[in-house]
């Protein structure tokens, strides 16, 4: 959205984007300039110096192709195999030898420089995936100038864009939060993770390589916002909301005092506190690799793989033998503990530009979910069979997203036995995701069929309210802090308790202290969170069991 210039001094200024990556962040500006896209001198050369200058691209390549090498390791070490595979593709676009023949045939034909073959090329790759209708792709075209820019910088003897990045934000000791018209990959894994709090942007869809990252490394972040560089001076303190896309500048007291969380800042990095009992706190993950962290943070299961996740960093769907592979090592690393699956989650917010979805005017309550798996089975038949695969690394709790109805859950479960039979499988369990006030008021018969419930509280509180939690207008109205709310709650624990099947909440405000409290007194005795949240609220789980026993 767009603010007026005539923004009254250190008044409090409400700007409404896009979510990309959820959580609370409270720290001050710092504005990232730019890439340099520098200028391109274009000049002729000589009859018999075409090789000469297709050397020069040839060394460019070489030295690119080091750099990006060193890049795929740290971010492999540091975030994870999957992130890295970023980086691995733009190496190979910078060595694909049809890119570096048309180079040579630019250079040989015409007779211009280097940068001048360069860049005429680059640009007509980027320009194609441009004009593509589908937002996915024209994301990949960053890719193109991410690999131009850095073999520009090379050519020019420049330094590269992570070396300025991490100059830049070097200085003093304080978290901050990043203000750009848009972060590419490079610059975004060369940020310090413990000092950079959230991301703030002007463009950058959720598709984009620097969502998908800021997502993997648990950094919030919102995009979306006009202007962004002069809405947002350097140096001003601000609130960024990366669930509900909220960038409040200069926060007033009201505003924090809803955000009681934003000013601990070190939520997000609270070093590994052991379990609790009384309460068993899992942890969530997008992507295979994020099991590493869970591990260190002594999760005490996955409560919620959002599975679609793992088809937004590959940029497709995946094969069956793909799918099982990363299931696979999720429940092998987790050892006997619990593990939730939830099965793929699409449509509505969530699209994925590679599969022909119809056009909605509210997708949100349409074609998505159990009603989506249900119209497209040959998506829920392939990863049904790599689920009952992986079963046989340890035992897996198959979650069933946006049930409305007990008769979509039994003809998915039926679905899923019909196409998995032939296969050897370990112990698979099936739930339901209470997120859909109908199932959740239909609990008890839901608790007779289904193995165990997984309480979605961020779209439950979304559908109870009717609140569009990305809708500035009404967010006051997106909270749990309703007497209708807990007591929905409290039925759903209820029921679990006396049908004796296991209920976990897996929504963000399991991870937020100020809840804990009364989750536990609803019966509540699971919850599941990002696995950097999971040593507050053990800490705070602590304090509230040991006060009431």
């Amino acid at each position: 959205m767009s603010v007026s210039a005539k923004i009254r001094p250190n008044a409090e200024v409400r700007l409404q984007g896009y979510p990309l990556s959820e959580g609370v962040a409270l720290a001050h500006v710092v504005l990232l300039e730019a890439a340099d896209p520098k200028a391109v001198t274009y000049y002729r050369i000589p009859k018999g110096r075409a090789e000469e200058e297709l050397a020069r691209v040839h060394e460019a390549v070489r030295t690119a192709s080091a750099q990006l090498a060193l890049i795929v390791s740290r971010v492999s070490e540091r975030i994870g195999k999957a992130q890295s595979n970023i980086f691995v593709a733009q190496q190979m676009m910078a060595q694909d030898p049809v890119l570096l023949e048309e180079i040579a045939t630019v250079i040989r034909t015409e007779r211009v420089n280097a940068e001048a073959a360069l860049v005429r090329v680059l640009d007509r790759y980027e320009s194609l995936l441009h004009d593509v209708d589908s937002d996915y792709l024209k994301e990949r075209a960053s890719d193109i100038g991410e690999v131009r820019r850095r073999l520009l910088d090379i050519l020019h003897g420049s330094e590269p864009q992570e070396t300025l990045v991490s100059n830049m934000v070097a200085q003093g000791n304080n978290r901050y939060i990043i203000v750009a018209e848009e972060l590419t990959p490079t610059q975004t894994v060369s940020l310090d993770p413990l000092r950079t709090a959230g991301f703030i942007t002007e463009r950058g869809g959720p598709a984009s390589h620097a969502a998908i990252l800021a997502r993997a490394m648990g950094i919030p972040a919102v995009t979306g916002i006009a202007d962004v560089r002069r809405v947002l001076p350097h140096g001003e303190p601000v609130l960024l909301d990366g669930t509900n896309g909220v960038v409040v500048l200069r926060p007033g007291v009201s505003t924090l005092q809803v955000y009681p969380a934003a000013r601990r800042a070190t939520v997000q990095h609270l070093s590994s506190v052991a379990p609790v009992e009384g309460l068993a706190v899992m942890a969530n993950i997008n992507l295979s690799t994020d099991v590493d962290e869970a591990l260190e943070a002594q999760a005490e299961g996955i409560g919620l793989y959002r599975t679609e996740y793992e088809c937004f960093m590959a940029g497709r769907l995946l094969t069956e033998e793909e799918q099982y592979e990363r299931y696979a090592a999720v429940v092998e690393a987790m050892a006997g503990r619990p593990v939730y699956i939830r099965l793929l989650d699409l449509g509505g917010d969530k699209p994925l530009e590679f599969i022909d979805l119809p056009q909605e005017d509210n997708p949100c309550l349409g074609f998505r979910g159990a009603r989506l798996l249900m119209g497209r089975t040959d998506l829920f038949i392939t990863q049904a069979r790599a689920l009952a695969r992986a079963s046989q690394q340890g035992p897996i709790h198959v979650i069933y997203p946006m049930i409305a109805d007990l008769s979509q859950f039994l003809v998915l479960r039926e679905l899923y036995r019909q196409h998995t039979s032939d296969l050897a499988a370990g112990e698979v369990k099936h739930g339901v995701m209470f997120e859909v006030p109908s199932c959740c008021l239909m609990a008890e018969e839901m608790f007779e069929v289904a193995d165990f419930g997984s309480i979605g509280s961020n779209d439950l509180i979304q559908y109870l309210f009717a609140v569009d939690r990305n809708n500035s207008l009404v967010a006051k109205d997106y909270s749990p802090d309703y007497p209708v709310f807990w007591s929905l709650l409290e039925r759903l624990s209820q029921a679990a308790s006396a049908a004796g099947k296991p209920l976990s909440l897996c929504g963000e405000m399991g991870g937020q202290p100020q809840y804990l409290p009364r989750l536990i007194d609803t019966g509540i005795r699971s919850v599941s969170m990002s696995s950097r949240l999971i040593g507050l609220a053990r800490l705070s789980a602590r304090q509230i069991l040991g006060r009431s026993s």
